[in-house]
Formats: structure tokens, sequence, C-alpha cells
């Protein structure tokens, strides 16, 4: 049977990219099997899946700059991958695109501490930094709960947070200096160990930027003294407004804890049953303050906040008495994702962010919206700077269901917009945000976003179809012109 045009058109072309990639990354380091594929069709948010043209495993910065000298000469997408822990699409491939897997790069390659910090590379995970400092009394303050897993190139694209952001700053606080590679295959070195950077900010623009603009090959990071003493607080309280009310009382009075996380029922006792922290469980709302620094500024702390908590109606209060239960009190929060799992067959992780004082309106009127949708929510989030990590509980094996989910997230979002507050707070915006975009900023706003893009990208291969609800082609550096009107992304593949 004779092979229409078109499907050997798409065929050879794809054997002409693998035989170019293979030039550069001998051995096993390209993947055009579909079978070997799967393990790239999606991230974390897996609704959506799509097995990319190829993969390409580089293992050095110089492999990276001619992969992506290459594509830019043959107009070939290509999207960035980490450990696949994105939970907003960031890292979804294409079809018609090459995947580049940046899961090689994973040693450390320098750690200075009498500068405080430590030159890694991408592929090195969040806790991988800690635990390699740990010993000298240090630790890499951004800690996501995916920390086990994620890497720092994925917390870099994405500005990853933590329970520990509060007080210690997002990525974007941490990160001294990068190296990237810009999609023509310049290699660029942007801050370093010093504590400012010169010029403009190239440095900020790049962390957040998910991919869109640059591949990072190397992280130089800022190391933070491990605190003198360390102390942790389960507050209990009978409905989750008071708990909200209990978090703005505590900033009102001037005390930045060094974590401020929150639960509410379904999310409490998911948690205790997975990890038997001793969570109390006849509360609607459990909140978990940890008051870091000396010793005895700490231990006035703690009497401060306990008392906060029972002038807001706190029916439970337990300080930590020792290090080993400071770690259960947070192991129940960091594993609160995964122990969903034991009452739902799925769930849709959401990322929104609002004013702290908003706290208590957004909760009632999730719980609201959870009644119209049919649908159970646990709510899990950063308290402290107001990061919502509402999980929507379906199941995908019910026709309509996720569809529901996603109308549901799509409602939290904006209302997160709605009383002030943004569409992201550390997931990105990736396609699980995308197409909302354009309920926060406006026409002129996504342009100028665009303009940014061009500069570094003007052939937008770079990740394309993330982040922009609309396309719009750049003509020159710098500028984007709208030739024949708007250009729609096409619908996005469905699991």
């Amino acid at each position: 049977m004779r092979m229409p045009e078109p499907d050997r058109a798409i065929l050879a072309r794809r054997a002409e990219i693998a035989r170019a990639l293979n030039a550069i990354v001998p051995g096993e380091g390209v993947i055009v099997e579909e079978d070997e594929l799967r393990a790239y069709e999606s991230d974390g948010l897996t609704a959506y899946r799509q097995l990319p043209m190829i993969a390409v495993l580089p293992e050095t910065t110089d492999q990276v700059s001619a992969i992506l000298k290459y594509c830019h000469e043959n107009g070939v997408k290509l999207v960035p991958r980490g450990a696949g822990t994105s939970l907003s699409g960031g890292a979804l491939p294409l079809a018609d695109g090459v995947l580049l897997g940046m899961g090689k790069f994973k040693r450390i390659l320098d750690v200075d501490f009498e500068n405080r910090c430590a030159v890694v590379q991408p592929g090195v995970t969040n806790l991988g930094v800690t635990k390699a400092v740990e010993h000298a009394g240090f630790y890499y303050a951004p800690d996501p709960s995916s920390q086990i897993a994620c890497t720092i190139g994925g917390n870099v694209a994405e500005n990853s947070g933590g329970v520990h952001c509060l007080k210690y700053g997002l990525t974007a606080n941490n990160v001294l200096g990068v190296e990237a590679v810009l999609i023509d295959g310049t290699v660029l070195r942007l801050g370093g160990k010093h504590l400012d950077a010169e010029a403009y900010d190239l440095l900020g623009l790049l962390t957040g930027s998910e991919g869109l603009l640059a591949v990072v090959t190397e992280v130089t990071v800022r190391l933070l003294r491990a605190p003198e003493t360390a102390r942790a607080i389960l507050l209990g309280f009978p409905t989750s407004e008071q708990g909200g009310d209990c978090v703005a009382a505590i900033i009102g009075a001037g005390i930045v804890p060094g974590g401020m996380e929150m639960m509410d029922k379904p999310a409490i006792h998911a948690a205790e049953a997975f990890v038997n922290a001793g969570y109390p469980l006849d509360v609607e709302a459990l909140l978990i303050v940890e008051l870091d620094g000396p010793q005895v500024e700490v231990d006035l702390l703690v009497a401060q906040v306990t008392e906060i908590a029972a002038a807001n109606g706190a029916v439970t209060s337990r300080a930590s008495d020792s290090e080993a239960e400071r770690q259960v009190f947070w192991a129940g929060r960091k594993a609160a994702f995964p122990a969903i799992g034991r009452i739902s067959p799925d769930y849709y992780c959401m990322d929104g962010t609002i004013p702290r004082h908003k706290l208590p309106l957004v909760l009632r009127r999730m719980r609201e919206m959870s009644e119209t949708y049919g649908l159970r929510v646990a709510n899990v989030f950063h308290a402290g700077d107001g990061n919502l990590h509402p999980l929507i509980l379906y199941d995908a094996n019910e026709p309509g269901e996720l569809e529901r989910a996603e109308e549901f997230g799509a409602e939290i979002l904006k209302l997160c917009v709605e009383v002030g507050g943004v569409l992201t707070g550390e997931h990105g915006v990736g396609v699980e945000k995308r197409d909302l975009m354009e309920t926060m900023f406006s026409d002129a706003d996504l342009k100028q976003q665009q303009r940014v893009k061009c500069a570094f990208d003007p052939d937008s291969l770079l990740n394309p179809g993330k982040m922009f609800p609309v396309l719009h082609r750049c003509v020159e550096l710098g500028r984007v012109h709208v030739h024949g009107g708007k250009v729609p992304f096409p619908d996005l593949p469905r699991f």
C-alpha cells in the first residue's frame, strides 16, 4: 500500500531531525520509539497528554547550545522539560516538536560557604541542595511540597515557592545567577556569586518565564544558615473563616512566621490517616505556624501566636517540643497532596493567590461553588502569603466530572482575580491558565508581554502554545504585528 505523500513527508522530516540530533547527542540520547516516548507525554497535569515527535537528552551546555541552534536554523519547535512535576502543563510536549529533557544535568558543581551560595545544574532536586549542605548548618530556603522530586531548573522556570516562602522568599529571591542558552544557541551568564547584578534585571526576567525565553543550564542559589531554633504550632479552629482571620491577625501583629500553612477538614483527615502526625480531627481548619530564630525570641513568639489564636477562636493549640516533633507536624502538610488519593480517585490541584484578608470570603465562596458543581474540594494552602491550592475531587471514570472540575477550577481562579489577587502563585500559567489570562490582563498588557517573548525568540520556537491565549506573530525584533487577525491556538490534546 502506497503511503500518502503528507505522511511520507512527515516521517522523512522526523528522520532528518533525528539524524541531526544524533550527531549532537550520540549514543542513547535521542528517543524516537513510541513506547519510550510515553514517559514524556504529560507532566503533573495529567488531563492533557501528547507524545513528542522526538525526545533528546543532552548532558552538556555545548550540546544544548547545538540543539537550540539547529532548531532555530531549521524552524523546529522545542519544549524544555525538567522532572515533569509541573501542575500547569508547562512541559506538555508538541506532536511536531522536540522534547528537550534536562534530567542528566544533575551535578552540584560548587559549594561556597564563604559566599553562602552553591552552583548546581538544573536537574538537581530541590531537596538535594539542602541535603548537600546541611552538614555545615546551611540550607536552601524555597521548599515546594514536591521538593523530593522537583528540580532547580523547573523551580526557576515556575518561580516556585513552598511553605517557607513567606519569610524567606520565592525562587526569585534565592537565585543569584544562571547560565542560559537562547534559541539561536547563544550562551548567556547572568548574575553570579555576587549579591547584586548590574544593568537590566534579566535574571529576574528569566525566573518564572516558564521556558519561553531560554533554557537554563546552570543555577547559582543562595544558601542560608539554619536558624538556631524552630518550633511549629498546630492550631485548630471550628471554622475555616476563623483560621483565615487568625492568619491576618498574626501578620497584622507584626509577626512574620517562617511558615504558615492551612488545611481544611477533608485535607486534615486525609493527611492524618496517611502520616499519623497527631493532627486534631474534631476541627474544621488547621493552621500550622512555624517560628524560627534565637530560642528566647521563638519562645516569646510562640506565646504571642498562641494568644492571638485563642482570641480568634482556636479550640486546640499544640507547640512542638523537639525537632523530631516539628518535622512530624510538617510531614502531614508535605504529604497532603498524595494523601488526598485516600479519599478520591482523582483530584485537580489549583493554584491562585489572594490578599490575606480575603481568605474568609474566598473560602466561603468556594464552599458555595462546591455545592453548585457537585464536587468536593479539599483546601491546602500557603496561608501566610495567600497562595491557595484547592484540590477539586473528582472521578475521571465518571462522564463529565473532569470537565466540571475544570470549570470549577476556572471559577476559583476568576474569584482570585476578582478579590484583587492573581491567577497563579507558583505553578505557572502553562496551558492550564492560558485561556484565563484575559481575565487579568488587557490586550495591550498581553501584547507587551509577547514583545518580550519576541525579543528572545522571534520565531516562537521555545515552548510555544503556553501562557498566551492568542498568538501574535513577530515581524521584527521586539515588535508585534497581527497579520490576518488573531490566530487562536488549536485545542489541546486531552486524555
